[in-house]
């Protein structure tokens, strides 16, 4: 019995410590950032500023100050200053724009020795933002001969079950493409509902850098033949680590390899093998013989729309924040989009030739599929200068989801949105 009674002592003192140090179900301090106009959209010369409320154990924050640097994005800020928390309340004017483009603010300030942070951007006539990209008079031709180039080598696709990432629902498979000369191949996963029904094919090519990708079943859940892929060579994801890291090394400062000659340009091979993996996808016998899409994010994006603009069996796109858009901007005092080429300086002799070939502005005004374009504009990677730029030369049917407090990612529910959307164009 003493026994007893001692345990229920030691699980009521247990039970005790654990309601006294308990998580807290929300954060101490909460705040939220609002702007005078809603959309955080603005005409030109009309003034913008923001609202930051803030809370701290649910009372109004006061006499603490929020720390701000502001001015158009990505350049020099224009205003470096303080404001105070007043009742809750702090506010921090923007200023305006004369010519269409974005402002950014960055701010912060610290409560019991933590430090908030947050990035905000608004738009001056966005829908009015004219790229600098010009369009080169041989771009058609010069694409149309590289694509003619690697259809004649044979894809050689060799494809391995991997059980360990299948479900009830989709089988998953290791593929490898050769894509280009020398053997130049391209590893990704494909993923297939095993329903034995035919199904539109959906390719993904993969954000920047070289790292290992991993499969993945949404897709194919939701009725795709799904592809993603690697875009550099030798890099199969299924290596072991070290492995891995000595076939990425091709890839080490690779959006920046070849970059004074438009014939060696790094992206050549890549914007190329993206076409091949379409035309792989279209041999598939669960293909339904129709439909084709593309979807991606960051240098995926830009992927999306240069893939849809050079393989005509692409039946839509849904590209989220895409790089490489209006890359001379720099250039011209204004956001251009990743890799931010020209904006610490200059590039190689002959890289504001080259990239004309390249930007996705320019694949962009050739687009003739229905389009699903997303993004936001507190992205500090892909400027929404340079995105919104890009999407008003589209003259193909277009759809544009913009959530303007998402940074470089995106919220599931956008993602879903895109989905359905890529369902619909499917039908």
């Amino acid at each position: 019995m003493r026994r007893i009674i001692l345990l229920l002592g030691i699980a009521l003192t247990a039970i005790q410590a654990s309601a006294q140090f308990s998580k807290p179900r929300r954060q101490y301090v909460e705040y939220i950032v609002s702007t005078n106009n809603p959309s955080r959209n603005y005409e030109l010369n009309e003034n913008a500023s923001l609202k930051i409320e803030a809370y701290k154990g649910g009372i109004p924050l006061n006499g603490v100050k929020v720390y701000y640097k502001t001015g158009d994005e990505m350049m020099t800020p224009e205003k470096n200053d303080s404001a105070v928390f007043n009742n809750g309340v702090a506010t921090i004017n923007l200023g305006t724009r004369k010519e269409p483009g974005f402002k950014a603010c960055d701010l912060k300030f610290t409560v019991y020795d933590k430090t908030y942070k947050d990035l905000v951007k608004v738009g001056f006539a966005p829908e009015k933002i004219k790229p600098f990209t010009a369009m080169p008079e041989d771009f058609d031709k010069f694409w149309n001969k590289a694509i003619k180039e690697v259809e004649k080598i044979d894809l050689t696709p060799e494809i391995t079950p991997l059980p360990s990432y299948s479900t009830k629902n989709v089988d998953v498979f290791l593929v490898k493409l050769t894509v280009g000369k020398n053997g130049r191949n391209m590893y990704g996963y494909l993923s297939k509902p095993k329903d034995g029904k035919k199904h539109p094919v959906l390719f993904e090519p993969p954000g920047a850098g070289a790292k290992k990708i991993t499969p993945t079943t949404y897709y194919s859940e939701n009725g795709f033949i799904h592809f993603k892929i690697n875009i550099h060579s030798g890099c199969n994801s299924e290596l072991s680590d070290d492995m891995f890291e000595t076939a990425r090394k091709i890839a080490d400062n690779y959006n920046r390899n070849g970059i004074e000659n438009k014939e060696q340009f790094y992206y050549k091979d890549v914007y190329a093998g993206c076409s091949r993996c379409v035309d792989f996808l279209c041999t598939l016998p669960e293909w339904d013989g129709k439909n084709v899409g593309v979807t991606g994010g960051s240098q995926g994006g830009a992927l999306t729309i240069i893939t849809a603009a050079l393989n005509k069996k692409v039946t839509f796109c849904a590209p989220f924040y895409p790089a490489l858009c209006d890359l001379n901007g720099f250039q011209h005092n204004r956001a251009g989009g990743w890799p931010k080429y020209f904006q610490k300086g200059n590039e190689k002799q002959g890289a504001e030739h080259t990239l004309e070939y390249y930007d996705v502005v320019n694949f962009a005004r050739r687009l003739t599929c229905p389009i699903f374009f997303s993004f936001g504009y507190n992205d500090d990677t892909c400027s929404p200068t340079s995105t919104y730029g890009t999407y008003n030369e589209i003259k193909s049917p277009k759809t544009l989801s913009i959530t303007p407090t998402s940074g470089h990612w995106r919220f599931p529910e956008t993602n879903d949105e895109s989905v359905k959307w890529m369902q619909k164009m499917a039908e």
